[in-house]
C-alpha cells in the first residue's frame, strides 16, 4: 500500500489487502507450525522455516505497528510482560537501571525481582522531574532507563525528550512504555527513544480477548535489538497464529477507537473535575494537571483513556462508588472497548503507596453521555 497514505486508512486495510492471490478483504490464518521443504531439501518459501519467528501474520501486525511507532522494525511478543521481560534481558550482568517510580504494579514487581536475581542494580526515581532524573544518572552509571509515560495509575508525564537526553548523555538507551496513550497519540522515538514496548492486549487489540505485546526499536542494526529479538526467537515467547490474527483484525479499527475513547475520557475528567465527591481528578488532559504543557507537546489527537480519580473519603467510600456503578465494569485492564473501574489499592496494596481512594477508570467506546450519568449516580448516592 502507498506510503502516502494516512495511518488511519491503512490500519482499516490492515496494512495491505485485499490479499493479492485470492482477493481475500480478511488476512487468512496460516496455523501450520514448519513448513516443507522440496526433493533438493529447498524451502519453496524463503523466510518460512519455523513458526516460531516465520509468521506472515506476524509481520503484516508488525509492519503496521513499527509504521505507527515510527520505528525500523516490531515484534510481537506474548504478552507485554513478556515484551518488557525480552528487554530487560538485554541488560548485561553487574550494570544498572533506572526505572521510574509508581508504574505499573506488575511491571515493577517483576523487574526488582529480576535484577536481585541477576546482579542488577536498580534504581527507582521519578522521572516527571527531569532534574531528579539527570541527577539520579549522573550517580547511577546506568545502562538502560525505563519509563512508562503516562503513567499508570497516577498519570505523572515524563517528557520524553528530556528522558533521552538525559539517558543518551549518560551512556544508556531509553525505553518508553507508552500503552496508556497508543502510538496514535504518542510517538515516543520522535523525541529520542530508543526503543517502545506496549502491552498490544490493551488499546491495541482493543477488545479484551487477547494477549500479546510488542517491543519496537529505532535502530534495527543495534546490538541490543539483536539481542532482543533472540530473546524472543530463542527463549519463545511469541503468539500464536489466531493470536496474531486477532490483533491484527482489533489494529483495523484502532483510529477510530481512539478517537471516541480519548474524547470520552476528556468529557469524563473534565467532568469529574467539576464534582463535589471528587477530591481530584487525575488526567493529563486538564489544564490542571502538573504534566499537561508536556502532554500537550508529545501527544496528540487526545490524551489517552485511562483516567484516575481520588474519591473523598477512604477506600470504603471508592469501594462504595465503585459497586454502584452500572455500565463501568469492575475488572482489571484497559484499552478495550468496554468501560472498566478498579480499586487499584486492592490490587496493589500497602507496598506501592497508591492512594486507598483511588479509582482507575478505563474509558471505552460507550456514549460518554451514559458513562457520566452512570459516574454521576455512583458518586452521588
Amino acid at each position: 500500500m502507498s506510503t502516502d497514505k494516512n495511518i488511519a486508512t491503512v490500519l482499516a486495510h490492515a496494512g495491505g489487502s485485499p490479499d493479492p492471490r485470492t482477493g481475500a478483504v480478511v488476512p487468512g490464518i496460516a496455523p501450520a507450525t514448519t513448513f516443507a521443504r522440496g526433493t533438493d531439501y529447498a524451502l519453496p518459501s524463503p523466510g518460512h522455516l519455523y513458526s516460531r519467528d516465520d509468521n506472515d501474520l506476524y509481520r503484516q501486525a508488525e509492519a503496521l505497528i513499527a509504521r505507527m511507532e515510527g520505528a525500523e522494525e516490531t515484534r510481537l511478543f506474548a504478552s507485554g510482560m513478556a515484551a518488557i521481560a525480552a528487554v530487560f534481558r538485554s541488560v548485561p550482568q553487574g550494570a544498572a537501571v533506572v526505572v521510574q517510580s509508581g508504574i505499573y504494579w506488575g511491571t515493577t514487581v517483576w523487574v526488582r525481582k529480576f535484577c536481585k536475581r541477576n546482579a542488577l542494580a536498580l534504581v527507582e526515581c521519578d522521572t516527571s522531574d527531569p532534574a531528579r532524573l539527570s541527577e539520579t544518572l549522573e550517580q547511577a552509571a546506568a545502562d538502560l532507563v525505563f519509563i512508562e509515560t503516562p503513567s499508570n495509575p497516577t498519570l505523572k508525564v515524563t517528557d520524553i525528550e528530556a528522558a533521552a537526553n538525559a539517558a543518551h548523555e549518560a551512556g544508556a538507551v531509553l525505553v518508553v512504555d507508552a500503552t496508556a496513550s497508543t502510538p496514535l497519540v504518542c510517538q515516543p522515538m520522535k523525541f529520542g527513544a530508543d526503543f517502545v514496548v506496549h502491552s498490544a492486549t490493551k488499546a491495541l487489540n482493543g477488545h479484551s480477548d487477547l494477549l500479546a505485546g510488542v517491543v519496537s526499536a529505532r535502530d534495527a542494526s543495534s546490538e541490543r535489538w539483536r539481542l532482543i529479538a533472540e530473546e524472543r526467537h530463542d527463549a519463545g515467547a511469541v503468539l500464536g497464529s489466531f493470536e496474531a490474527w486477532l490483533l491484527l483484525r482489533g489494529l483495523r479499527t484502532l483510529s477510530l477507537r481512539v478517537e471516541r475513547m480519548n474524547a470520552n475520557a476528556l468529557a469524563i475528567a473534565r467532568f469529574l473535575a467539576g464534582h463535589d465527591k471528587v477530591e481530584r481528578v487525575l488526567y493529563p488532559g486538564l489544564e490542571t494537571h502538573p504534566g499537561h504543557d508536556i502532554a500537550v507537546r508529545q501527544m496528540s489527537g487526545g490524551f489517552g483513556s485511562l483516567v484516575s480519580v481520588l474519591v473523598k473519603g477512604g477506600a470504603e467510600d471508592a469501594l462504595a462508588a465503585a459497586g454502584r456503578l452500572q455500565i463501568f465494569l469492575r475488572a482489571t485492564s484497559l484499552g478495550g472497548v468496554e468501560s472498566l473501574v478498579e480499586h487499584r489499592y486492592s490490587i496493589e496494596g500497602d507496598a506501592t503507596g497508591v492512594p486507598k481512594n483511588l479509582l482507575r477508570l478505563s474509558i471505552g467506546i460507550e456514549h460518554a453521555d451514559d458513562l457520566i450519568a452512570d459516574l454521576d449516580q455512583a458518586l452521588s448516592l
